[in-house]
């Protein structure tokens, strides 16, 4: 038996498949409890989780990718490190992106990111999605089976985010290839540099920018390149390659992990689908639900900057505060019955997949967009979803495997059996 009191959260392979007993086991002790390791504190309260959330005067996003790891570059001192965090910020891992920035520099470059995620460009986008959908889907339906991940929710996240950002459709076989989701079977044209794939999107989208804005053409990238901070700014050229990586690297794999997660919870569940086949309008609160069971992100980290008491628990500044989403989306202080799926749960929308507060994820609603028309072109264009039994078992006795990462939450490969619709 794993004694939970012990265990190191970050490395043991015995959590990753299902750590919802071990979530149970800490907020059964208190919902911000403390680890025994890297000084570490884990909340699992969803009340208590949403005021970190929203409190980002005392609690900083400088290590919110990476969490403990590696320590701090300076020593703690006194109970309010902010001179600290700004004095050594540039050497924190990722803090040039948007994701690790505190207020006022989040809102300023946030502001740029809202100008594009709007809920027109959605909309907009949104017809190129039926179109991309069916378009994934052709490359594999005729067999009657596919590798979901691979041959589909990766490319179809990727190239999603690239219609956002405009990306012209003639470098879109470009991106599969350089971003690793291309085509079963093909070849990378540039072996080297798809292993770095932030090399090719800056080398990319720093293109992109310096002519649109030599030669502006009434498109998306155009609205980019000429967009400007709210005091009239105009940023550097690097300052909006780097959103646009920042919403490659976030967007593209958690909604591709989303994706794949949803197509197997419909493909164990014949009940579900049928369900879902004859009901449509279920299905936004199925994905809701899916991201209240399943969300992608298993951990994401604060910095508290001055001490304070969360929980009736003090958090001395220079802790890392660790929240699991997946332990607060099923806190039965909120949600009843929490590790029961209910495709028609009233509440299901108030998980917090995304987060909360100023540092909400701003490509939620494009993710819940991504996943819906996923499901509707599945179910439309097939009679049967069912798990292959080849590559994961029968049913009762599933094989099943999870990327072994304490940052995020999926599959590492659903195989699917499917009967296409003559």
């Amino acid at each position: 038996m794993t004694d939970f009191d012990t265990i190191d959260y970050f490395t043991d392979p015995a959590l990753v498949a299902d750590p919802h007993p071990y979530y149970d086991h800490l907020r059964s002790k208190c919902p911000v409890h403390p680890l025994p390791v890297y000084n570490v504190i884990a909340v699992t309260g969803y009340e208590e989780a949403s005021e970190i959330f929203r409190n980002a005067d005392v609690f900083s996003n400088i290590i919110a990718p990476i969490g403990p790891f590696p320590p701090l570059p300076f020593e703690p001192e006194g109970d309010d490190i902010s001179a600290q965090i700004e004095a050594h910020r540039d050497q924190f891992p990722m803090s040039e992106h948007l994701v690790t920035f505190d207020p006022p520099q989040h809102q300023r470059t946030r502001s740029l990111l809202g100008k594009l995620l709007t809920p027109r460009r959605i909309k907009e986008n949104e017809d190129f999605l039926w179109g991309l959908a069916d378009r994934q889907i052709d490359e594999f339906l005729g067999t009657g089976r596919c590798e979901v991940m691979k041959e589909y929710a990766q490319p179809f996240a990727l190239l999603t985010i690239a219609d956002l950002l405009g990306v012209p459709e003639e470098d879109h076989e470009a991106f599969r290839i350089h971003l690793g989701a291309q085509k079963p079977g093909a070849m990378s044209e540039a072996d080297a540099l798809a292993h770095n794939p932030l090399e090719f999107l800056d080398t990319k989208f720093s293109a992109y920018i310096r002519d649109r804005r030599a030669t502006p053409r009434g498109d998306v990238l155009t609205a980019l390149a000429e967009s400007t901070f709210p005091d009239g700014e105009t940023p550097e050229v690097i300052e909006l390659v780097r959103l646009a990586t920042f919403l490659f690297g976030a967007g593209q794999d958690t909604t591709a992990r989303l994706i794949t997660a949803s197509l197997q919870k419909i493909g164990e569940d014949t009940e579900l689908q049928k369900l879902l086949r004859e009901d449509r309008d279920r299905i936004p609160n199925f994905v809701e639900e899916m991201l209240r069971m399943e969300g992608t992100v298993k951990s994401d980290f604060r910095l508290a900057r001055k001490t304070s008491t969360v929980g009736g628990v003090e958090i001395p500044a220079g802790t890392t505060v660790m929240i699991n989403p997946g332990a607060v989306n099923r806190d039965p202080r909120h949600f009843e019955d929490p590790h029961e799926f209910d495709a028609d749960r009233h509440n299901a929308r108030e998980h917090l997949a995304f987060g909360k507060g100023i540092h909400s994820c701003p490509g939620g609603p494009l993710s819940r967009t991504e996943a819906r028309i996923t499901i509707e072109r599945f179910l439309d264009r097939t009679t049967d979803i069912t798990i292959s039994e080849e590559h994961h078992g029968p049913a009762g006795d599933r094989r099943y495997t999870y990327e072994p990462t304490y940052i995020l939450r999926g599959l590492t490969a659903l195989h699917l059996d499917l009967a296409p619709v003559s």
